[in-house]
């Protein structure tokens, strides 16, 4: 069975506390990264967090920061937040850059490389990058803001990019993102994912709470 990953959106964070919310997350075993979501206004109608923020954040944690770049052109950026703390970058395949290019200038910059797709966004689209990316992440909610209910028309999505990985004797994490919980990450793990990026279904009013964060990889992987 493949080793299943939890990674807490920061996205659903009190702001005003993003030092306890780390402290706490840090010291969580059943926590493997920490999710951070960039939005520029523009790809996505929302604004979140500058390369500042995220090295601020670096100091309260050891956890790997996977940083997921909702943006138009995420090229000026990538080593901005790779120098900020930031072990893996992704990008969208809807952006208005050339994919190949992001995906040299995230290795170059010495960190992991991934690739987002929107929910209307098909699984072949990953194919011709399969030997570039560390992650795959699909979107089960329209990415902006939390709180949305998941997607289950994604579920046959994850399961033929399971198989496209599958193929390429590549390592390589399937990350589902939005309206994840206890009850829908189950079918998402099913159908191959093995990261599950939670916001809204970890934190109680800006907070993380361990109890959910363990019922969450109880529903995938039984009691320890």
């Amino acid at each position: 069975m493949r080793r299943i990953k939890i990674a807490p959106s920061i996205l659903s964070a009190d702001p005003a506390r993003m030092g306890e919310v780390l402290s706490v997350l840090d010291d969580c075993k059943d926590v493997d990264l920490l999710h951070i979501d960039i939005m520029d206004g523009h790809f996505v109608p929302n604004l979140t967090f500058g390369p500042h923020v995220v090295r601020a954040m670096r100091k309260y944690t050891k956890k790997e920061f996977y940083v997921h770049l909702m943006l138009t052109n995420p090229s000026i950026f990538i080593k901005p937040f790779a120098e900020a703390g930031a072990n893996l970058i992704s990008v969208h395949v809807e952006c208005m850059e050339n994919l190949s290019t992001l995906f040299e200038k995230i290795k170059a910059a010495g960190v992991k490389a991934g690739i987002a797709l929107n929910p209307n966004t098909p699984a072949h689209v990953v194919e011709p990058y399969i030997q570039n990316v560390e992650e795959i992440v699909v979107m089960s909610v329209y990415p902006g803001f939390g709180g949305q209910k998941f997607i289950e028309s994604v579920l046959p999505k994850i399961n033929e990019i399971r198989k496209i990985v599958e193929k390429s004797k590549r390592e390589i994490d399937i990350a589902v993102d939005g309206g994840i919980n206890a009850s829908t990450a189950p079918p998402a793990v099913r159908n191959g994912a093995n990261l599950l990026i939670s916001g809204n279904g970890i934190f109680v009013e800006g907070h993380p709470d361990t109890t959910r964060i363990r019922e969450l990889r109880k529903s995938v992987e039984g009691p320890r």
